[in-house]
C-alpha cells in the first residue's frame, strides 16, 4: 500500500461514508465505485493503486466489504476514530433504511409498483456490479497467469460453489507460488 495522498478529520470520515451509505444501493460491490470516486478522486485519502489492495483486503477479511472498507480506510486516513467514524457513517442509513422499510413493506410488498420498483433497483444493482468489475480489472496486472487464476476462481465459485474465503487464500498461495517459481515478475 502507498502513502496516501491527504489525511481526513474523523467528521469527514463519517460524512463522507454516510454519503456512501445513504446514496448505494445493493450492497457492498455496488458500492466499491462510489467509495472509490470519494476517498481516491474527491478526497484523495487513497491512491487509484491502494483501492484495489483495500477492495481485496475488505474482501476477504469476515463481514461485508463496504463496512471493512470503511474502517480499512478510515483507519488509514484517521486512526481508530476515523476507523468508528467511517464506520458508523457507512452502516448508519442502511440501519435506518432497513428499519423504516421493515414497518412498512409488508403493507405495500404486493402492489406492482412495489414489484417493479425493485425489478428496476436490481438493474441499476447489477450495472454498478458490472463497472465495479471493470474498474477492478483494469487495475489488475495482466498476465497468461492472472487470467488463468482469474478463470479459475470464478469457476471455483460460481460452477462449483466454492466457498469465498478458501478461494481468495488459494488464489493467494497461487501467487506466492508463482513469484516464488519465476511465473510472474513483481
Amino acid at each position: 500500500m502507498g502513502k496516501r495522498e491527504a489525511s481526513g478529520t474523523p467528521g469527514q470520515l463519517f460524512l463522507t461514508f454516510l454519503k456512501i451509505g445513504a446514496f448505494t444501493f445493493g450492497g457492498g460491490y455496488a458500492m466499491i465505485p462510489l467509495i472509490q470516486r470519494e476517498v481516491v478522486d474527491n478526497r484523495r485519502w487513497v491512491s487509484e493503486a491502494d483501492i484495489l489492495d483495500v477492495v481485496a483486503i475488505a474482501e476477504s477479511t469476515p463481514g461485508p466489504i463496504a463496512i471493512n472498507a470503511a474502517t480499512f480506510i478510515g483507519r488509514r486516513v484517521g486512526g481508530l476514530k476515523g476507523a468508528l467514524c467511517a464506520t458508523l457513517g457507512v452502516v448508519l442509513p442502511s440501519f435506518v433504511i432497513i428499519a423504516a422499510i421493515s414497518f412498512a413493506l409488508e403493507a405495500f410488498e404486493g402492489l406492482r409498483a412495489v414489484r417493479y420498483a425493485f425489478w428496476g433497483i436490481r438493474a441499476g444493482v447489477l450495472a454498478l456490479i458490472l463497472k465495479a468489475l471493470v474498474t477492478l480489472f483494469r487495475q489488475c496486472r495482466k498476465s497468461a497467469f492472472a487470467y488463468a487464476v482469474m478463470a479459475l476462481a470464478f469457476v471455483a465459485v460460481a460452477l462449483l460453489k466454492a466457498g469465498a474465503i478458501a478461494v481468495i487464500l488459494a488464489c493467494a498461495a497461487l501467487g506466492i507460488l508463482a513469484r516464488q517459481m519465476g511465473w510472474v515478475k513483481s
